[in-house]
């Protein structure tokens, strides 16, 4: 394989760093990476890993594009809005390379799909926001022998680490247990500073780059820690855990991560099929429901526990708000409350899946 002279154009700041060439631009160029999910993460590596010329990319996502990812996702424009995630990435993104061979995936990664997806890849990014996700991830990585570059944020905060890598420590070694399903909220929820995943996602496609070009030193065994308030930066050492051991994938991740089996599920068009037999209930914020809601009921979740008596209950209940993450919590408590009927979750974010 060789450079052709329009990669050599185009590659021409790396061609003459020492440390790449013309050596590491034909190992970018054989690389295959999969990003899991094309949000506030994926973006960025998407980009900066299309600008760098990785030879193939896969995109998996299964949501669409909506006005509330513009304020972080500078991918997409108000022309790609109601468009699948994939479809609008893979087309900007080729007019930024058309070197890159791009495969999409409009479809969630699951314990079905995730090793064969993987096998495919030399490089998994984990680009999710939910630790069921970031479990899969981890365990079908291990199973399929692959580094996982790993990224999250919160609010002003953000993390990454390299998971598996040469055999080193993995996601489970940080977390070996997941927390509560209502104690860490995405940004769906608590909200996040709209360039803070700029930041991370760089960060992460900066260890894909170094991976595939095996240069500098990979965040593997650490976790970098970055507070965009002040700016400061701190990496943390992560020690393996042997004692840990994936043999298979589980079935039910969420069950694994606290999320009830008993909270159901509703799909929009089910519930349109069927609204006569239900009410509605929407535990989002004022403004939230300001901007889109569906219908129904409008208590916000803070105000459940003093507002509850005056939910009817002479139907079954859909709670809904953006994520389902609150419309759980919400549904938890209704029933621990003695609520007779049954409770479903709609999560507003797919919606149009």
């Amino acid at each position: 394989m060789e450079l052709t002279q329009e990669e050599q154009q185009h590659y021409n700041r790396h061609l003459i760093l020492n440390d790449i060439g013309i050596e590491g631009q034909l190992k970018l160029k054989k690389a295959r990476v999969l990003v899991i999910g094309a949000g506030g993460l994926g973006c960025p590596v998407l980009q900066y890993l299309t600008a760098a010329g990785v030879g193939t990319i896969g995109i998996i996502d299964d949501d669409i594009v909506d006005k509330s990812n513009l304020q972080r996702q500078i991918l997409y424009t108000y022309d790609d809005l109601g468009i699948l995630k994939t479809d609008a990435a893979a087309k900007r993104l080729q007019r930024l390379n058309p070197l890159v061979n791009f495969t999409t995936y409009a479809k969630r990664l699951s314990h079905e799909n995730a090793i064969d997806l993987f096998n495919k890849y030399d490089i998994i990014v984990d680009g999710s926001d939910n630790f069921t996700t970031r479990y899969l991830i981890n365990d079908a990585a291990i199973l399929a022998n692959k580094p996982v570059v790993f990224g999250s944020i919160f609010k002003f905060e953000g993390h990454v680490s390299v998971f598996n890598y040469k055999n080193g420590p993995t996601d489970r070694c940080l977390f070996p247990k997941p927390p509560k399903s209502n104690e860490v909220p995405n940004c769906s929820d608590i909200g996040v500073l709209g360039i803070l995943p700029g930041i991370i996602g760089c960060f992460q496609a900066n260890e894909v780059l170094k991976i595939i070009c095996e240069i500098g030193t990979v965040l593997s065994g650490k976790l970098l820690t970055y507070n965009a308030l002040n700016s400061q930066q701190l990496v943390l050492n992560l020690k393996k855990n042997n004692t840990i051991t994936i043999t298979e994938l589980s079935e039910d991740y969420e069950a694994f991560c606290g999320i009830p089996k008993h909270s159901k599920k509703i799909t929009l068009a089910t519930l349109e099929k069927n609204l006569q037999h239900y009410n509605l209930l929407d535990v989002r914020e004022t403004w939230e429901r300001t901007e889109h809601h569906i219908g129904g009921q409008h208590i916000p979740l803070g105000e459940l526990a003093f507002r509850a008596h005056e939910i009817p209950q002479n139907k079954d209940l859909v709670v809904y708000c953006e994520t389902g993450l609150r419309s759980v919590v919400a549904i938890e408590f209704l029933r621990e409350s003695g609520f007779s009927k049954q409770l479903l979750s709609l999560s507003l974010s797919y919606i149009n899946n």
